[in-house]
């Protein structure tokens, strides 16, 4: 039986309610990250390519430089499909019932939303470096400069809303850390239908009249027995 404890052998399950979980504030973050992914690729790919009068090669409006349009492409439509899968993933978490894919979903989340955050920060930097050299003269007609303007400023913000997954991401791991849902001695209340004891926090042995109580509270929101349950971080 200590076997099938270890690591939350119990069942994870809940009701999907969709209003709890576009009201949780990593699921608008994740939302609003996909929104500007999609200006910035919008903006870039529609209007950052323009041509000299008389010419008929088109040139990258971030000071010609081909690589600044490349880069802004790129990061846009990887961070609107990264942000696609991890809300896949916050739909599909309360399912996992195992403790150790629990953790490494959360781990991923913090690793790979630090690292958008970061990666966008050198593409303000780059954007805005180039758009404040090109030269007036490579673009008499002043074409679209409202979409590279709006592509530097929305990089500048996803720098701030892949920060704030990844912070929040951390205060997820803290929480299943700080309860048992990370630990060797975690097993799913909605098992223990028979009052099994079980280990409190200060590490006496308590019976559970229910089968649940305190612990199922403070574990709920990971291992999804209570279904999407809003926190305040």
């Amino acid at each position: 039986m200590e076997g099938m404890q270890a690591y939350g052998a119990g069942k994870a399950g809940g009701a999907f309610d969709p209003v709890t979980f576009f009201q949780q504030p990593q699921t608008i973050l994740r939302i609003v990250s996909w929104l500007f992914s999609i200006v910035i690729f919008g903006c870039i790919a529609n209007e950052g390519y323009i041509n000299r009068p008389k010419e008929g090669e088109e040139h990258c409006i971030f000071n010609h430089n081909q690589n600044a349009c490349n880069y802004g492409v790129f990061m846009g439509s990887m961070a609107f499909l990264c942000c696609i899968a991890f809300l896949a993933l916050d739909v599909y978490f309360p399912q996992i019932s195992s403790v150790k894919d629990r953790k490494k979903a959360v781990l991923a989340d913090i690793g790979v939303s630090a690292f958008w955050s970061f990666m966008w920060f050198v593409g303000f930097c780059f954007l805005a470096n180039q758009w404040q050299v090109t030269k007036d003269e490579d673009n008499p007609l002043r074409e679209g400069g409202d979409a590279a303007r709006a592509a530097i400023t929305f990089s500048f913000f996803s720098i701030f809303t892949w920060a704030g997954q990844s912070f929040l991401a951390f205060q997820r791991y803290k929480l299943g850390a700080d309860s048992a849902l990370f630990s060797q001695e975690y097993t799913d209340p909605s098992q223990d239908a028979a009052g099994a004891p079980y280990t409190s926090f200060g590490g006496d042995d308590l019976e559970s009249p229910g089968g649940g109580g305190g612990q199922a509270n403070n574990d709920g929101a990971f291992d999804g027995t209570g279904g999407y349950q809003r926190q305040d971080y």
